[in-house]
């Protein structure tokens, strides 16, 4: 063996890896979605729901998750280096029956019990992988299991590639539509929906602001502070599931212009503790959707455009049948996920970083 190749051999015993995690990423209108392929520990449980609580520990919460082999696979791609405080994705587990997939979510806080945007790039996935069979035109039917319930990606195609997706969402229910909250800016009156999380949503203007990057500051601050006022509200309890309550993200919307008779709103969706959602939010977008089927706004079919702060957009309708104020209604949210990367992420031993950090 050459010198150079003798080089190469200790180079690669140098940098032998503790642990390797493999990885497919999408964006879904911006937003980013990390699919875990390989490098997970097992994850015990019956359920996807029961797997989350697993996770998050006996009385854990969302923003508490039990330390262990499980969530530090979370850190590791949620955090500076291999990741950032904005980083969005999933760990695949197996279905409850007879799903395609099962996942669970998660973010840099802990792991979230619904994730429209997510929905939507595990449809685009599970079709452009090959796990779901689907036609060159048409459209191929996902089922996922989520911790809030079994979901439906709609994968519509045409020419043999994936076109869009439209995920439809376990129930929506509104629980509160005027509920007064004495905010640091001054009383306004927020509505409450269960959209497989709890989403509280406020006009933007009742805060004396404007869904605008320029204000994303003011905007952030504004949903942290709604999101802690409401944490005791009645408003925000899931009358089955005690993991399905508090609030999740506060939406705030700016009103638009409709055109060519769709209903037309800009939202900024602040969840979890201040990360910001750069798409418009699906399952806030689910939310908003049976919000304004309460307030009379959006009938069954009618279509809402709804835009993110940077602009892009998902469309939303409520199906026929049910009532928003009572059992809820089911929604269909629409929106594109494309592949930004596969990867394979390393944690070399001796790396004095470990699982990374957050700034």
């Amino acid at each position: 063996m050459g010198a150079r190749a003798e080089h190469r051999a200790e180079h690669r015993v140098e940098h032998r890896a503790e642990h390797r995690v493999d990885t497919v990423d999408y964006h879904t209108a911006g937003e980013p979605f990390r699919i875990v392929l390989g490098g997970l520990p097992p994850i015990p449980g019956d359920s996807v729901a029961e797997r989350r609580a697993i996770a998050l520990g006996a009385g854990g919460s969302a923003t508490a998750p039990r330390p262990g082999a499980l969530d530090s696979v979370r850190q590791l791609l949620v955090r500076e280096p291999r990741g950032h405080a904005g980083m969005y994705g999933g760990f695949l587990v197996p279905p409850d029956d007879e799903a395609h997939l099962g996942v669970l979510f998660w973010h840099k806080d802990g792991y979230s019990t619904a994730c429209g945007h997510g929905t939507i790039a595990l449809g685009a996935w599970a079709v452009d992988s090959g796990l779901v069979p689907a036609p060159l035109d048409g459209t191929a039917r996902v089922r996922i299991d989520v911790p809030s319930g079994r979901v439906t990606a709609l994968v519509h195609r045409a020419g043999g590639r994936t076109t869009g997706v439209t995920f439809r969402n376990v129930p929506s229910r509104v629980s509160a539509l005027k509920l007064p909250v004495t905010t640091s800016r001054g009383v306004v009156e927020v509505a409450v929906a269960h959209s497989g999380a709890c989403y509280a949503s406020v006009p933007a203007a009742a805060l004396g602001l404007a869904v605008e990057p320029g204000q994303l500051p003011e905007l952030t601050a504004a949903g942290r502070e709604i999101r802690e006022l409401l944490a005791d509200a009645e408003a925000v309890v899931h009358p089955t599931d005690p993991l399905l309550s508090g609030v999740y993200g506060v939406v705030l919307y700016d009103e638009l212009p409709s055109e060519g008779g769709e209903l037309r709103q800009r939202n900024v969706t602040v969840f979890a503790d201040g990360q910001i959602d750069r798409s418009p939010c699906g399952s806030g977008t689910s939310a908003r959707l049976a919000v304004l089927a309460a307030e009379g706004r959006l009938a069954p079919g009618e279509v809402l455009r709804h835009e993110s702060i940077i602009g892009t957009v998902f469309t939303g309708q409520v199906l026929a049948g049910g009532d928003p104020l009572a059992e809820g209604v089911v929604t269909e949210v629409g929106g594109t996920a494309h592949r930004t990367g596969e990867h394979r992420f390393l944690l070399e031993s001796g790396d004095s970083l470990g699982t990374g950090f957050l700034l």
